[in-house]
């Protein structure tokens, strides 16, 4: 009996110490270890490799460890001159996932919508205002025109999104646009790609919008900008983890705030290439903790 007392009470003080010894960290800490299991890339960061050989390149691609892809809408189209059907197939056998793709939503968007929803993807989006971005009026016949776009897609079984850059960030008649963007779009139908890097080079804090519009931003661009570029220079992307956005703070805020998609895309290539490029930010995606 004796013996039976002290072990239920060697138990029990083993149990409560275990109970506050996980009471003294918050949930926040042992997330802290957390990983990105899928990244994606943006296929633009390939632009002048991808049209020369398209299954040459996807193939590179998915070697270096993405598992997801976004396209964007060249001379041969979202699907590199194949047809919707034959470019899912061959990222199946690459074991690729198509999520998303640029595309000019000005222009026969409803059959770019219809492709895209019979193979599965789960967005397609606006890359720019091409534009039309002079006014805050333009803003406005904005949001008309997402909310439409974001129509057609839910009819095919996916989503619209638009992809920022920094002149929507940018005061315009004492207003953001791009708060006139994400207040006047139907929140059903319409999500956003916050590029990071463009928020930061517009002197904008990811963080804060993140925290503004929580559940509105569903995918971003992971893009570095190089430390000590000038505030004016736009051409200052650089392979990630070398530049001086704090990815693992804004990351994390916007994993809190509904963040799905995380997809890598670089503009410039300094003393390397595009590929090699995208095979070091991959490096860098894999080895990401939270």
């Amino acid at each position: 009996m004796q013996n039976r007392r002290s072990f239920l009470k060697a138990t029990g003080t083993l149990a409560s110490g275990l109970l506050i010894g996980r009471s003294a960290f918050s949930m926040e800490d042992f997330e802290t270890n957390a990983s990105i299991k899928k990244f994606g890339l943006q296929l633009y960061s390939l632009r002048t490799d991808l049209p020369k050989d398209p299954k040459g390149v996807l193939k590179q691609v998915a070697a270096f460890g993405y598992k997801q892809i976004e396209s964007y809408e060249g001379k041969d189209g979202m699907f590199w001159g194949m047809t919707n059907k034959e470019f899912k197939k061959y990222m199946d056998e690459l074991g690729l996932t198509i999520v998303s793709s640029h595309c000019n939503v000005f222009s026969d968007f409803e059959t770019k919508a219809a492709q895209a929803g019979e193979i599965g993807m789960k967005y397609l989006i606006c890359p720019s205002l091409g534009g039309r971005n002079k006014s805050i009026d333009d803003f406005k016949k904005a949001v008309d025109t997402f909310n439409a776009c974001g129509d057609i897609c839910k009819k095919n079984g996916l989503r619209f999104a638009y992809h920022n850059h920094g002149y929507s960030f940018e005061t315009m008649d004492g207003q953001l646009p791009q708060d006139i963007l994400m207040q006047g779009t139907n929140k059903d139908t319409v999500d956003f790609e916050m590029d990071i890097y463009w928020v930061v080079t517009a002197g904008a804090d990811p963080i804060a919008w993140f925290n503004k519009y929580p559940g509105r931003w569903k995918l971003c661009h992971v893009k570095d900008r190089r430390k000590g570029a000038d505030p004016k220079d736009h051409e200052a992307s650089i392979d990630l983890g070398i530049g001086s956005i704090d990815f693992k703070k804004i990351l994390k805020a916007g994993k809190s705030n509904g963040l799905e998609y995380y997809i890598v895309e670089q503009e410039r290539y300094d003393n390397s290439t595009p590929l090699k490029s995208a095979e070091v930010d991959a490096a860098y995606m894999k080895k990401f903790k939270f």
